[in-house]
């Protein structure tokens, strides 16, 4: 038996089609699976990101960035459709990896997602808290800051970060349904903030602010000109992740089969069109020159302040003050949503790497009554609470973005993969212009990787090892396709993937440090050598055995 072995369609569609008391509860239909890739899509990055990406790189020409990194978007939510259409099966690029490319790729892409959704629900709960205390002290309400930070932030414990979690996790552990309902209602709100930010805001559009459209590139790379909006388009191409979690319900759709990919596409575009119109108005109201050097709302407040008649004085008195407390009431609605949906995601994922025998059987345990993986939820619930309580927001947010890429790249992958190989399969909904789409998706996804920053390949490679780990523990052994056989086809391949990772910890250790600086704090370097250098002496020792007992070849 190999490391390699996919599971079958047939087996997948008869996991798809089971019903009962330990089964998931299926009750979304199109609209519900739209409002949740709108909910985890739209966070406070659309009203922070926007001012310092335009006054930095782009200008107005910010909405050209956001058609462009929606485009690169589009290409993985359509390769992300044909699967979800495919193998309608909760696990998203986990249970597409299985089924293309085999068990150890499956339980690689699992593992990163697992870190995607993980890390996001613990950066914006921290950052949910810190919108709570801005909102509370408009009131008068002055929170201590001991209880809103962690002890790396100069508190004691992060209490409303803690909260938040709690309370999104036992929505999540109720049933779906509700938590549903809660997510579209969230998502009708933050929208039409925005909205109304556009409506209003467009009757005060000054035409002189959109020229120059694109700003002459100031000499270097990146400030303005074409290779700006470029820069300007890898920035903000963050701001669409978090689509691919609807394709984690589909085991609680209705008909998976249609309705999963107007879920994805259908989110994508409203997000897509959202974004833009914010983006005009925005850049429109006041010049783009005046966002440089502010951070959170403060660049919409700046075009709140904007929005209104001039006095005598020559001073803007604004006609609509109460929208920046909107704003946060928005931020705060939004962050509650993405949150939801990412826990949501992160137990979906360990639900079918558990029922595939990767993972413990506790993680697929269904909740008779509430017909949710209960267990999970709450693992996480406490997992995830406890980081966000003690976890600087930076360390978490750092890793969201490559472990999102990096999904995203397989997927398109496996759409090149399953075409060869499954031709015949049906599926409702198919790519376009395939191997166009998934090879410029991957490209996109890939340009977007490279130009992260070292230590977030760090943090990348000790999680695949630490993933490895665990996958040599216990997955090859308790997996369901590999019979319990402990010497399997490619555990040298598997062996060597671990001593290239060890090395990968020190390549990527190096360049952090040069990049920061020789002098600057070495505790990555000291981690990264570390891990490097105890997985370097286990996987060569395993390697070792493996050619001592076995002389077959690979």
């Amino acid at each position: 038996m190999s490391l390699f072995v996919k599971k079958s369609l047939e087996s997948l569609r008869q996991e798809a089609n089971e019903s009962g008391e330990k089964t998931l509860r299926r009750i979304l239909g199109p609209w519900s699976l739209v409002a949740l890739g709108v909910g985890v899509i739209i966070g406070a990055g659309l009203f922070s990101i926007t001012g310092a990406v335009a006054s930095g790189f782009t200008g107005p020409a910010i909405t050209i960035s956001f058609a462009i990194a929606a485009l690169g978007c589009c290409f993985a939510g359509l390769c992300y459709a044909e699967f979800a259409s495919m193998i309608p099966v909760a696990g998203s690029a986990y249970t597409y990896s299985y089924a293309t490319m085999g068990e150890l790729v499956a339980w690689i892409i699992g593992w990163d997602l697992v870190l995607e959704y993980c890390v996001a629900a613990t950066t914006v709960s921290i950052s949910w808290s810190r919108y709570l205390v801005v909102f509370l002290e408009g009131f008068g309400i002055h929170l201590p800051h001991a209880l809103t930070a962690c002890p790396w932030d100069g508190g004691i414990v992060n209490i409303p970060a803690f909260v938040i979690v709690v309370l999104m996790s036992l929505f999540l552990i109720r049933g779906t349904k509700g938590s549903s309902i809660f997510n579209g209602i969230i998502v009708f709100l933050k929208v039409s903030v925005v909205l109304i930010f556009v409506i209003l805001g467009w009757k005060y559009i000054q035409m002189e602010n959109y020229t120059p459209y694109i700003p002459e590139n100031t000499g270097k790379l990146g400030e303005f000109g074409f290779s700006g909006i470029l820069r300007g388009a890898a920035i903000v191409f963050f701001a669409f992740l978090g689509f691919d979690a609807v394709s984690t319900a589909a085991q609680e759709t209705k008909n998976p089969r249609r309705d999963m990919p107007i879920g994805i596409l259908m989110s994508l575009f409203i997000c897509t069109l959202l974004y833009i119109l914010f983006a005009h108005v925005m850049t429109g109201v006041v010049n783009y020159t005046a966002f440089e050097g502010h951070n959170g709302i403060a660049p919409v407040a700046i075009a709140i302040e904007h929005m209104g008649q001039m006095d005598a004085s020559g001073t803007i008195q604004p006609d609509y003050p109460w929208m920046n407390r909107a704003i946060v009431v928005a931020i705060l609605l939004g962050y509650c949503s993405v949150i939801m949906v990412t826990l949501l995601g992160q137990s979906r994922v360990f639900l079918s790497m558990s029922r595939d025998g990767l993972l413990p059987p506790l993680f697929s345990h269904i909740h008779p009554r509430f017909r949710t993986p209960a267990r999970s939820n709450l693992l996480f619930m406490v997992l995830v609470g406890t980081l966000a309580a003690f976890v600087p927001a930076q360390v978490a947010g750092e890793m969201c973005s490559i472990g999102t890429l990096f999904a995203f790249t397989l997927v398109c992958a496996g759409v090149l993969i399953v075409r060869r190989t499954m031709p015949d399969a049906p599926r409702s909904f198919k790519t376009p212009l395939v191997p166009f789409v998934p090879i410029a998706g991957i490209i996109t996804c890939l340009v977007m990787m490279v130009f992260l920053p070292a230590d977030t390949w760090i943090r990348l490679v000790l999680w695949m090892l630490i993933g490895l780990d665990i996958y040599v523990s216990y997955g090859i052994k308790h997996s369901k396709l590999g019979q319990g056989q402990t010497h399997r086809q490619g555990t040298r391949l598997l062996d060597m993937t671990g001593i290239a990772l060890a090395v990968l910890c020190v390549i990527t250790g190096l360049w952090h440090q040069q990049t920061v600086g020789w002098e600057a704090d070495k505790t990555l370097l000291v981690i990264s050598f570390l891990f490097a250098l105890t997985h370097l002496a286990f996987y060569i020792h395993r390697l070792s055995k493996e050619f001592t007992v076995t002389s077959d070849p690979q």
